[in-house]
């Protein structure tokens, strides 16, 4: 019996031979490829107008949805194509290269794809399969609160019904990818089973809710001067009623202990592939537009030694971040076939965050001072890579990873699961 060998798909590169052509073979990669195709035809060169109006990006991710990009994080056994998690932070990566509001809600899918995955009931997991593959659906998220914390999850609360319904209450913020999801996946918690069985545990929730739920509302409220596009504003529940077979949370299913170190190494792939688009951008305009300094002595600004100089030094920082992400993204895949530790995954996603958020920032910020000061007319939009790398960054604290990385140095200490490490 003879094997018929994978076909190799060549993504092209990000940023010349520095980020070179990577080979992805198989069904994952001919849809990485026309992910990309898409990405370079239609989402890139519209970035910035939806910069300019926000709201949910609907055609960008229809676009997408047409490549077969959802099914990839779908485990095989539920016929998906069950992608590892590196080549998942790749595509992210060069997702947010064209457009990081895209990237992030595709991150919000892939992430919650995964983790849903891994601890609902077998007969949602079939439900949910079909809806992904044959209806294209795509997952959001409605899980913050604006608690006195940024990790307090229980105020909206899930109220028992005779029927064996619950009716849902509550207001949810950072409601990344919610109001153009298809399913949006709602945490709540339920007081009455959770004080019958003596557990918190117990009363948590997880409900994948129809957008058109009624008394589900959407506030598109979304205001910040980065990732526009996300329309990551406030969704509110005003007695939402939800059918306990779209509780995902099975609650003796034992919890991924990884979610959160899953949820880092992507807000790093965004971030590093928002650095290279400044690149990228700023390598484009500076040979055609920007003017040499007098004193170079040089006839064009792209033989400017300064120029060359800056940019080398931050495509190096960029080139870094790319590898701590992947690295961090190996390191999950190993964690989840029992090879490595959760503390070793905590570290290198801490790592590439650190990393990831340094360059990202300097790329965006940094970079079009080559450009001159002709690259800051608006049509250029070059203001937008840092718009959306500073408001990404600052997610969560990034000090808060340099200090876990350095605690664990000193003393050996390792971070419990959390929402956060």
């Amino acid at each position: 019996m003879t094997t018929v060998p994978m076909r190799d798909h060549p993504l092209p590169p990000l940023l010349r031979d520095l980020f070179p052509v990577r080979q992805v073979s198989g069904p994952v990669g001919a849809v990485m490829l026309r992910v990309q195709h898409v990405l370079d035809s239609e989402i890139a060169p519209t970035a910035a107008v939806r910069d300019r109006t926000g709201g949910y990006p609907h055609q960008a991710v229809a676009a997408l949805k047409a490549t077969g990009i959802l099914a990839l994080a779908v485990p095989c056994a539920w016929g998906g194509l069950g992608m590892a998690q590196d080549l998942s932070l790749e595509l992210m990566l060069r997702i947010a290269v064209a457009d990081p509001a895209v990237a992030q809600i595709y991150k919000v899918h892939d992430d919650l794809v995964r983790e849903i995955f891994a601890y609902a009931p077998p007969d949602l997991r079939q439900r949910l399969a079909h809806r992904i593959m044959h209806d294209r659906a795509i997952l959001g998220m409605a899980v913050a609160e604006n608690g006195r914390t940024a990790d307090g999850f229980l105020q909206t609360l899930a109220r028992p019904c005779p029927d064996g319904t619950h009716v849902l209450s509550g207001r949810k913020i950072y409601a990344t990818g919610a109001s153009g999801a298809d399913l949006i996946a709602v945490s709540s918690f339920d007081p009455v089973r959770a004080q019958r069985l003596g557990s918190v545990r117990a009363g948590v929730r997880m409900d994948l809710v129809p957008r058109n739920a009624p008394g589900l509302v959407f506030h598109h409220d979304w205001d910040r001067m980065g990732q526009r596009a996300t329309d990551s504003g406030t969704v509110t529940l005003a007695d939402v009623k939800v059918d306990g077979q779209w509780n995902a949370l099975d609650p003796d299913a034992a919890l991924p202990q990884h979610v959160a170190l899953r949820f880092q190494a992507g807000f790093s792939a965004i971030l590093t592939g928002i650095g290279i688009g400044a690149v990228r951008a700023v390598c484009a305009f500076v040979p055609a537009h920007a003017r040499p300094w007098g004193a170079a002595g040089v006839d064009s600004a792209d033989q400017d030694p300064y120029v060359r100089r800056l940019l080398g030094e931050i495509g190096a920082d960029l080139f870094a971040a790319y590898c701590s992400v992947m690295q961090a993204g190996t390191m999950l895949v190993q964690y989840e076939n029992g090879q490595v530790s959760r503390n070793a995954v905590a570290m290198a996603a801490s790592a590439a965050r650190s990393v990831a958020t340094r360059a990202a920032l300097r790329a965006a910020s940094d970079a079009p001072a080559a450009a001159g000061a002709r690259g800051t007319d608006n049509v250029n939009g070059l203001d937008r890579y840092w718009r959306d790398a500073r408001t990404l960054s600052l997610h969560d604290p990034v000090d808060w990873k340099n200090a876990e990385i350095g605690r664990h140095l000193l003393t050996g200490w390792e971070p419990e699961p959390g929402p956060y490490q």
